[in-house]
């Protein structure tokens, strides 16, 4: 009895790892003279890209491609901002503050999203 109780219990945890998985890939290029700070935020949990107080930065005009492992059906937004100037954001901004539209998508494996063009 013992023995199906931990096999049980070793598949349910197999189980909710493989449902963290999933990735999807998100392309932005920034079109400001001035370094561009990134973070993609969930909205259905307390999880941040790439975390830990570390942003994504751009420098130049090429597409960034940033690959997020995540849940699948999970909603996540970008925010974006002029390093430096928060005030000037795109998406939900800096630290997921502002509301937004057309700036989310949902997690679902191998998604990729159109390019995302941040104008200055």
């Amino acid at each position: 009895m013992k023995r199906i109780i931990l096999g049980a219990l070793i598949a349910i945890f197999a189980m909710q790892n493989m449902a963290i998985a999933e990735s999807m890939t998100w392309r932005i290029r920034a079109f400001d003279k001035y370094a561009v700070d990134v973070s993609f935020y969930s909205q259905n949990r307390k999880a941040v890209w790439p975390g830990n107080g570390k942003v994504y930065t751009i420098r130049d005009y090429d597409v960034k491609s940033y690959r997020l492992s995540c849940v699948p059906g999970e909603k996540i937004c970008y925010g974006a901002w002029v390093r430096g100037a928060s005030r000037e954001y795109w998406g939900v901004g800096e630290n997921n503050r502002n509301r937004c539209t057309k700036c989310c998508y949902t997690c679902e494996d191998g998604f990729v999203t159109p390019i995302i063009n941040l104008n200055e």
